[in-house]
């Protein structure tokens, strides 16, 4: 299947590991060229250099937090001198704190807030006039299972994520008429570390150990396993493509059947 992604150019955030590094990965699989940030430096440029090797594509880094917005305005203008135009956009950050909603601070909510929802919206204000230069963008957001079905554990994702989705749709509306889709990823349980962080938290609190709370989750996904990142990023990469020119305003649930609503 081709994917039209040849010579465009792909921001990806977080993409030092999990979901964000297979989705550089994937993406320059299909020959995108690549601006990849993350807060560190040094493993950011390490996955840059392995993917140039594997795939020979032109690849920036810049070491930034996503939560702030003239560090995000810079990069995107940066990436957009550099390469001379800019068509994806992957927005993605780090999950907030699992916890009960009483061990919860306002700095968490502020910080949950900053890094999982205003970071989209500084993204999107930076992005969206060049691809409406070109009248052809892609922004894509990765959130979590968490902004459609809670998470026990997750309050704090819980609740910011969902504002996600009010974001895309409305994005979706107003963007369209210039050939630039706006979607969303939701993960579910996923081979990442954060799904480690979550089975250390249980195991602290039910005295269960970490491989019988991802045993236990395992039980209750219809597929029977988690999912690894790549499969995630293949749908990040199908977003992405010409091949998915007609989907726009989505929540696209990657979690092997867990989601039970309709």
């Amino acid at each position: 299947m081709q994917t039209g992604l040849r010579n465009r150019v792909a921001v990806v955030a977080a993409s030092s590991k999990g979901i964000g590094r297979s989705t550089a990965f994937a993406l320059a699989s299909e020959g995108a060229h690549l601006a990849l940030c993350a807060r560190n430096a040094e493993p950011l440029e390490s996955v840059a250099e392995q993917i140039r090797k594997t795939y020979r594509v032109e690849v920036y880094t810049e070491a930034l937090d996503v939560s702030d917005d003239a560090s995000v305005r810079q990069f995107v203008d940066t990436v957009h001198r550099q390469f001379g135009r800019l068509d994806v956009c992957v927005t993605n950050a780090g999950g907030p704190p699992a916890k009960s909603f009483a061990q919860t601070t306002m700095e968490e909510w502020d910080r949950a807030y900053a890094l999982n929802l205003r970071s989209i919206v500084s993204f999107a204000h930076a992005v969206l006039p060049y691809m409406q230069q070109r009248q052809w963008g892609r922004l894509i957001a990765i959130t979590s299972i968490a902004a459609k079905q809670p998470v026990l554990e997750l309050v704090l994702s819980n609740a910011v994520r969902s504002g996600v989705l009010g974001l895309v749709r409305s994005l979706a509306t107003q963007y369209g008429p210039d050939s630039i889709t706006v979607n969303n990823v939701g993960p579910g349980y996923t081979a990442t570390e954060r799904v480690q962080e979550l089975a250390e938290v249980n195991a602290r609190t039910t005295g269960h150990t970490a491989a019988e709370y991802e045993a236990g989750i395992a039980k209750d996904i219809p597929l029977r396993r988690l999912a690894r990142p790549e499969e995630v990023a293949d749908v990040i990469t199908w977003l992405a493509s010409e091949r998915a020119s007609y989907v726009t305003g989505q929540t696209i649930l990657v979690d092997g059947g867990v989601y039970r609503g309709l």
